[in-house]
């Protein structure tokens, strides 16, 4: 069975991340640069919140919007999500569907290792899900003989 920490090398990509201290802008500009939904927001190296597409809707659709003079600590998701890097991939999708989230957090030795979208956990899922059903012997099932019951 796969673990969080599994995904994660298969992704093989760094969590971008920006400064607190960044203006919305210089965020969205990272984000597009690096076609990524969520950015990983810190002060110096540890990790104090996350900025996503969603936050960016709520913000835009309820106050005068200038992402020239939004700083992005203002503006950032603190209630973060983590999950431990030997988490199974099954077990990750429950927590993301049970929390209603689409980012998560991979946390190993009490640090973040790395962050995971709700995509990533879905397709890791599902390529496993395959694998099994590809590992199955069917010759069984195809000789299965069964008669429905007779109707009284």
């Amino acid at each position: 069975m796969k673990l969080a920490e599994d995904v994660l090398n298969e992704k093989d990509r760094p969590m971008i991340s920006v400064q607190q201290d960044t203006t919305l802008a210089d965020t969205l500009k990272t984000m597009v640069a690096n076609d990524i939904g969520a950015t990983v927001v810190k002060d110096g190296e540890q990790v104090v919140g996350i900025f996503t597409e969603r936050d960016l809707l709520k913000l835009a659709a309820g106050r005068k919007f200038d992402p020239e003079s939004i700083i992005i600590r203002d503006v950032m998701t603190t209630n973060l999500f983590s999950a431990p890097y030997n988490d199974p991939i099954y077990l990750l999708l429950d927590k993301i569907l049970g929390k209603r989230i689409r980012h998560i957090f991979v946390e190993k030795e009490g640090r973040f290792i790395g962050i995971l979208s709700a995509g990533d956990v879905t397709k890791a899922c599902l390529n496993e899900r395959t694998r099994e059903m590809e590992s199955i012997s069917w010759d069984y099932y195809e000789n299965w003989r069964w008669k429905p019951k007779k109707k009284s």
